[in-house]
């Protein structure tokens, strides 16, 4: 029986990885509706959990990531984590508290 080459395991989390960061980087583009962002924080982490078992499946099959046999696991544990923030809504509460740009120009105004 011949198992799945070791070189697909790794693209496959590799595109996985590759899907969840363009997403990431654009959340604040999908947040524009309430709806949409929460359809792409659920993909986000479901492409974050399928990667992070892709990764393990990686580790267990002797397969490396950028050439090194050291990080498939402790990267497995990293995308779990983003996976739970991602799944945080934060909307509505000031992190940073500093000056919101787009809102400087209207107080201005008033």
């Amino acid at each position: 029986m011949a198992g799945v080459d070791v070189v697909f395991i790794e693209h496959l989390a590799e595109a996985l990885c590759g899907l969840s960061a363009v997403l990431f980087t654009f959340i604040a583009t999908f947040s524009r509706s309430e709806n949409v962002e929460f359809v792409v924080q659920n993909i986000i982490a479901g492409s974050l959990i399928l990667c992070a078992g892709v990764l393990w499946w990686l580790a267990l099959s002797g397969g490396s990531l950028w050439g090194s046999e050291y990080l498939p696991k402790p990267l497995s544990l990293l995308c779990i984590i983003i996976a739970i923030s991602a799944r945080m809504n934060i909307r509505g509460i000031n992190v940073s508290f500093g000056a919101n740009p787009h809102s400087i120009g209207r107080k201005e105004e008033e």
